[in-house]
């Protein structure tokens, strides 16, 4: 616990960010009938029915000292997937730091095999020479874990028919609240 709550104390930068990563998952559900639109004196009604049409992972980071944030949606949560995420991570969002700390919980698809799984040898040594990784062994230490506690209660309490209508909705969250900076500190 004394590592992590270090590594938070850190100052913050973008030559070495502070970066936390979660995952989540959500059910993708279509309107079985189409919804009735709002009258006056009545509000909107959709019908409780639904089409299951199966399920999404979010794979959701935050850099809570710099007020930043992202995610990608993916069709299943695996090693393979979680380390295209993080390769997004340092290529895409943190390409100019020198060295990123992502502090993640112990789920499987977390450890340095999933980069081995994912890429040939030559891009996994890159990509491990970028991470300082420090893992908790409680979600209450994930800073992540309260970016999904947000998204979930911010946008993600209606249905969505499928991935892309997903995606589309977490990176409009994810604008939003870059836009306005806002920091877990």
């Amino acid at each position: 616990m004394e590592e992590i709550l270090g590594v938070y104390a850190r100052p913050a930068g973008p030559t070495r960010p502070l970066v936390c990563f979660d995952e989540g998952g959500k059910g993708l559900r279509a309107a079985a009938r189409p919804p009735v639109p709002t009258t006056p004196g009545r509000p909107a009604w959709e019908d409780a029915e639904y089409v299951r049409r199966g399920t999404a992972n979010l794979f959701l980071w935050c850099a809570p000292l710099l007020g930043e944030r992202g995610g990608a949606v993916t069709e299943r949560r695996t090693r393979v997937d979680q380390a295209h995420a993080v390769r997004d991570l340092v290529d895409i969002r943190f390409p100019e730091a020198a060295q990123i700390a992502p502090v993640l919980d112990n789920f499987n698809p977390h450890d340095p095999a999933a980069l081995s799984a994912a890429f040939p040898p030559a891009e996994t040594k890159r990509l491990w020479d970028k991470l300082e990784i420090h893992h908790t062994h409680g979600s209450w230490l994930n800073v992540a874990e309260i970016e999904l506690s947000a998204l979930g209660r911010q946008c993600l309490d209606r249905r969505f028919a499928d991935q892309d209508e997903l995606a589309a909705e977490v990176a409009a969250w994810a604008e939003r609240r870059n836009a306005a900076h806002i920091r877990v500190a």
